[in-house]
């Protein structure tokens, strides 16, 4: 960072931490700095907890008792707000010298424990969309601070570079910086945190309204069961290895190394990625051989959400001493996950059922009459205060009795692909009993009735090896243990080939067999025919996919 750094040649060289915590940041890089420079340093620290800025001071005195150092109880987010020349978004309360090195691990709290509320606001005074999270504006705070040309160097989470509500902030990043590398240091767990991290180095812009995109590095690190050709130290120290190099540290555990350039197909908004020669061909191919996404099939719904599945969702609804209500339907869960056809869970207590209170009426969807329904009724008024007590839902003028995220009742009957959110491989099945899919799944119907057969194309492809191989080659974003997240922005990019082909027909076919003969030695063998079929099909020789 420091190397890197346009330090002025007279003056103060000034410093910020925006969320110091005990300072062990700042002292690290001012360790860095040469001991000419140090004479001149003015160091900046906030943090909201007093005891942090309490030990700060004291770390900071005590290995550089001659610096200049300001540390305060502060938010930072709220006096970036206030601070002069920022725009329609900023008030002309305070005025600050911008700072010619900033160094960041911004606080890492998700919108469900921030508070919507919350949440709300700063999206609304950063720009932001979506769901946000507390370093999304960190993030971008630092933007308003930063010296034109100075360097800023953090440490964050990588769920904005690939998720759907970070596309305002990868926008947002690319305008308001010059990045000049991107480190994913993915499941190598280097911090105590559980989330995946991430270092960005960048520098500040004096035209934040053109967009900084081309010749940015980008590394990525990854756990693999792959073979090592190289042995390192440790995780960081591997990343030093070439370019797909799968490097062993004395742990036992493997890593990928990759190094490329940034790569967000031409989309501001889009999914960041670490592109190379060897990635760009191979994605070149799989497009060549594509007719469409699993977006032409349709809309890809996460299942349903009750917030109160203690009273909708259980597996004794036949022992109720009221009797079992009307209104319940089978439940798909990710206990019932097997590729192609689901699974029965062995478990008798992972086999459930939901009331159900929802129908469709002229009108579009609706909650039921419970008049109607008199044994549900009954039951539902037992639990009436847990369900109230879901005042959002009330809130939003919805009654008492409803699920929170309900779905279409109406698309419940009729063929659906089913895959949980998270899984090591890819676990797609089609349901044809007319199950209700539990908020831990996602699912995918046929918009056009005429279609049906592109879903069992889908199926097909969603279970293959090359899709796996796609994932990591266009996405390149595992969870610990090398899971990889299934979640709509993913999977509704995932490549279809021509239907009208007749290697596509003859795939849908074996799809259609496996699926009647699951679980058989036989359908196992089918899937192993049918997944060299789908490697054939999308012009690549059939590959051993890394763990």
């Amino acid at each position: 960072m420091v190397l890197v750094a346009d330090l002025p040649k007279i003056g103060n060289i000034r410093i910020l931490d925006p969320a110091c915590g005990d300072g062990a940041l700042l002292d690290a890089l001012i360790k860095r700095l040469p001991p000419s420079a140090r004479k001149r340093v003015e160091v900046v620290g906030y943090d909201t907890d007093p005891e942090a800025i309490r030990f700060a001071s004291q770390r900071l005195r005590q290995d550089f008792p001659n610096l200049d150092v300001h540390l305060e109880q502060k938010d930072f987010l709220a006096h970036v707000l206030n601070l002069q020349g920022g725009g329609d978004l900023f008030s002309a309360s305070e005025v600050q010298e911008p700072f010619h090195l900033v160094i960041a691990n911004p606080p890492y709290v998700r919108t469900q424990i921030m508070g919507a509320q919350q949440a709300q606001q700063l999206a609304q005074r950063f720009g932001l969309t979506g769901r946000v999270d507390l370093y999304y504006p960190f993030l971008l705070g630092i933007s308003r601070v930063l010296a034109e040309n100075g360097v800023t160097g953090v440490i964050t989470s990588n769920r904005f570079m690939t998720t759907k509500s970070g596309q305002a902030v990868r926008s947002a990043m690319l305008s308001r910086f010059r990045i000049l590398h991107v480190w994913d240091l993915g499941d190598t767990k280097l911090f105590d945190a559980a989330v995946l991290p991430s270092v960005l180095l960048a520098r500040g812009t004096p035209d934040p309204q053109h967009p900084h995109t081309d010749g940015i590095a980008y590394s990525s690190i990854y756990e693999t069961e792959d073979a090592a050709i190289a042995e390192a130290a440790d995780a960081l120290s591997a990343l030093s290895a070439d370019n797909d190099t799968v490097v062993a540290i004395p742990d036992g555990r493997h890593f990928r190394v990759r190094h490329g350039t940034l790569d967000n197909g031409g989309d501001l908004e889009g999914i960041w990625r670490v592109a190379t020669q060897a990635t760009d061909q191979w994605l070149e191919t799989v497009e060549a051989n594509t007719w469409e996404t699993f977006r032409r099939i349709g809309k890809i719904r996460v299942g349903v959400k009750s917030t109160a599945d203690k009273v909708f969702v259980r597996n004794d609804w036949n022992d109720l001493q009221g009797g079992r209500p009307e209104l319940l339907r089978p439940l798909i869960t990710r206990k019932c996950a097997r590729r192609f056809k689901a699974d029965v869970p062995a478990k008798a207590k992972h086999i459930k059922e939901i009331l159900y209170p929802h129908e469709v009426t002229e009108y579009g969807r609706a909650a039921v009459d419970l008049s109607l329904y008199p044994k549900a009724a009954s039951y539902l008024e037992e639990h009436r205060d847990v369900l109230e007590a879901r005042s959002y839902l009330i809130k939003a003028g919805r009654k008492w009795y409803e699920l929170w995220v309900p779905q279409d009742p109406a698309a419940w009957p009729s063929p659906k692909l089913v895959f949980p959110d998270i899984s090591d491989k890819p676990i797609f099945w089609i349901d044809t009993g007319g199950g209700v899919v539990n908020g831990e799944c996602y699912w995918l119907q046929c918009e056009n009735k005429d279609e049906q057969d592109l879903l069992w194309l889908a199926l097909a492809v969603a279970n293959s090896t090359f899709i796996e191989a796609f994932y990591d080659h266009r996405f390149n974003n595992k969870l610990y243990a090398g899971r990889r997240r299934f979640i709509t922005q993913y999977v509704e990019l995932f490549p279809l080939p021509n239907p009208a082909c007749n290697e596509a027909m003859e795939i849908v076919a074996l799809a259609k067999e496996i699926h009647a003969l699951t679980p058989s030695t036989e359908a196992s063998q089918l899937a192993a025919d049918l997944d060299a079929r789908i490697w054939r099909v999308f012009g690549l020789p059939a590959e051993k996919v890394s763990g």
